[in-house]
């Protein structure tokens, strides 16, 4: 068993990764990578001849059993549904920028509008290039209808994702960071003059807290919602600069409770978009840190 666990071990950051980016939950992943362990630790070793591509198809196809299983939960949804916030290990993909997009809050809720088969096969394809035999193998599918399935994924995506640009962290630090201090003040003007124009405010809660149940859209609409915000909170909120899924954010508590976590996106020098979990469920592991890699 000791092989089976080092080499397991060795590859949990990258399993992980492929299981959250096609799950969209953390916590789930958790799930599928103790289920794949299981399976694998009845694994003759002497047949297994590249570990890596062995463990990648087996969570593939534990991850796409879950995602399917959670079908049904989705659709009965209160409001947005976002992917759980991902705490990621300090320098685990900032040097990649590749890895860094693809956990990123945007990329996740891109990847939210692809069928299961045409998420996993993008994230295996494009993410962690893998060949099409290889995905074939973890999907249950013929090369052939792979290949079609990633031509299809890739197109989506990219209609609805703009190409990725690098930002710098120190940069979009300080502006979310000014941002919330303007906030502060109650001077929508300034933080309207943050905003892009179209920018979209989306919060997660299930309805089980106070949230709104659909996006906002528009710099007036959106600064007028966080001041709201930030009058309801009063004298007991507080926010924490933090980062979650290679992006700035801020942790919000009312008093000692933690309370949410929003995640800000950045274009062009501007806020286009807020993401904001205020689903308890989801905030459980939200300050776990995560070793990812690909």
């Amino acid at each position: 068993m000791t092989e089976h666990t080092d080499r397991f071990t060795a590859l949990r950051p990258l399993l992980f990764t492929i299981a959250y980016e096609i799950l969209g939950s953390a916590t789930e992943s958790d799930d599928v990578l103790q289920e794949s362990y299981l399976r694998w630790a009845e694994v003759d070793l002497d047949t297994v001849r590249d570990t890596k591509s062995y463990l990648a198809q087996l969570v593939t196809r534990q991850a796409l059993n879950a995602l399917r299983a959670a079908a049904r939960r989705r659709e009965e949804y209160v409001g947005p549904w976002l992917p759980e916030p991902l705490l990621v290990d300090a320098q685990d993909a900032g040097s990649d920028v590749i890895l860094a997009e693809s956990v990123s809050m945007a990329m996740m809720v891109v990847l939210e509008t692809l069928s299961p088969d045409e998420r996993a096969v993008f994230v295996l394809r494009e993410v962690f290039g893998f060949g099409h035999d290889e995905i074939a193998a973890a999907v249950g599918k013929s090369t052939a209808a792979v290949r079609q399935l990633a031509h299809r994924a890739r197109e989506h995506v990219h209609a609805r994702r703009k190409r990725f640009e690098p930002v710098d962290t120190a940069v979009t630090e300080a502006l979310t960071a000014q941002f919330f201090m303007t906030a502060a003040t109650g001077d929508v003007d300034a933080l309207i003059a943050m905003l892009a124009p179209d920018v979209v405010w989306t919060a997660d809660s299930d309805g089980r807290v106070s949230a709104a149940r659909r996006p906002v859209h528009g710099a007036d609409r959106v600064a007028r919602l966080i001041l709201g915000l930030f009058r309801m909170s009063g004298e007991d909120g507080r926010v924490e600069l933090a980062s979650y899924n290679n992006a700035p954010a801020l942790k919000l508590y009312l008093g000692d409770s933690f309370e949410g976590i929003i995640t800000v996106e950045i274009t062009d020098g501007r806020i286009s978009h807020f993401y904001a979990m205020r689903n308890p469920e989801k905030l459980v592991t939200a300050t776990i840190p995560r070793a990812i890699s690909r």
